[in-house]
């Protein structure tokens, strides 16, 4: 039986330009060679070294490590994402450390696709809530921390060590990694981020109370990335459920 075919992806900025490309001055836009061919406009000489910024075209098979060294900055949604055919001589910084990405000097540009897969199965889900749960509970979460500095970070330190919540983050970056979502958790708790200070600007909200919301944002967004994956109970303590009830359990 004959093999299917790799499908390679590269992400872009919302113009489908490659961010590298435009730094470089030598912008390479996607979106505007849909079918054709397209070679690297200033490519290295000496492969696969960084001679500069963009030396060469970066993909990856693996679509949750898509949005991994794409010079897209600040993070942002929406991306665009592209699958693409690598053409002539191809490379691999490393194929032990980066299996699934490949460098190239020529790309065929197939087609977009949908860019939610770049956050991962659940990237819809995980969009949701950061757009629409998130703005809200961000205003809560400071709002309690600034209540009760003292008795929050007694909760929270209750919620960490004695009911799993540090143990359910570590698991989820584990889980991350081994499915080759480390890009995608990596961007979703940066978009988390970026709606926490959304709705926190022009508040009064602490820096410490600031910095709670992020970690709760955090793993509510990364509990959505999960949500087919993990039982309820490893959910519960990714989103902190315990530390929105009126009072801790005695352990």
């Amino acid at each position: 039986m004959a093999r299917k075919p790799v499908t390679w992806y590269i992400a872009t900025p919302a113009d489908g330009i490659i961010e590298m490309s435009r730094e470089a001055g030598t912008p390479v836009d996607l979106a505007a060679n849909v079918g054709q061919v397209v070679n690297h406009p200033s490519p290295c000489r000496n492969k696969w070294f960084d001679e500069t910024r963009f030396s060469y075209f970066r993909m990856v098979k693996r679509v949750g490590e898509a949005l991994e060294d794409t010079g897209i900055w600040p993070i942002t949604w929406p991306v665009r994402l592209w699958s693409v055919e690598p053409l002539g001589e191809t490379g691999n910084w490393s194929p032990r450390h980066y299996p699934y990405r490949l460098l190239s000097h020529q790309i065929r540009v197939i087609e977009e696709t949908d860019a939610h897969r770049a956050l991962g199965p659940s990237g819809r889900d995980v969009l949701t809530v950061i757009q629409q749960e998130i703005p809200e509970r961000a205003l809560r979460w400071a709002a309690d921390w600034d209540a009760d500095p003292e008795g929050m970070r007694n909760r929270r330190w209750d919620w960490e060590q004695r009911e799993n919540g540090r143990w359910a983050e570590s698991l989820a970056t584990a889980v991350s990694r081994n499915h080759r979502e480390s890009a995608a958790q990596a961007w979703i708790e940066r978009l988390a981020h970026n709606t926490v200070d959304q709705a926190l600007a022009g508040t009064d909200a602490s820096t410490m109370a600031r910095c709670y919301a992020y970690g709760r944002a955090d793993g509510c967004a990364v509990a959505a990335q999960h949500h087919n994956r993990f039982e309820p109970y490893v959910l519960d303590a990714l989103r902190g459920i315990s530390l929105d009830s009126p009072t801790l359990a005695s352990a």
